[in-house]
């Protein structure tokens, strides 16, 4: 796995970066990855739809920049200042551009059939 533990553009060219930490099939479809979002990141509102199931993540902020990178999401399960649960594919989700420091995200996601 070349992706594995290894710094990757992260998707959207929104300027994060992401390293794979764990990923699995079985008994439940999951990726577990690291996110890093330096200044000027940011991530655009938008769905992550999969061809079928519940896709679930995790996202757990272990750095906060020292400003700006917040969270938003329409309609999240569980929220509080860092950890955030939420539906992907069906809730509109974005991060706000970070505008000083550094902000680090766990990731974990699975879908559910």
């Amino acid at each position: 796995m070349r992706e594995f533990l290894r710094w990757q553009r992260g998707r959207q060219a929104s300027g994060y970066d992401k390293m794979l930490l764990a990923r699995g099939l079985w008994p439940l479809p999951f990726d577990c990855y690291l996110l890093r979002f330096p200044e000027g990141a940011e991530i655009r509102p938008h769905t992550d739809p999969v061809g079928e199931g519940r896709h679930f993540r995790l996202n757990i902020v272990v750095r906060e920049a020292r400003e700006g990178g917040e969270f938003v999401c329409a309609a999240p399960i569980r929220a509080s200042r860092r950890i955030k649960l939420f539906r992907p594919d069906v809730c509109e989700h974005s991060v706000s551009r970070v505008l000083r420091g550094t902000r680090h995200v766990l990731s974990i996601g699975w879908v559910r059939r």
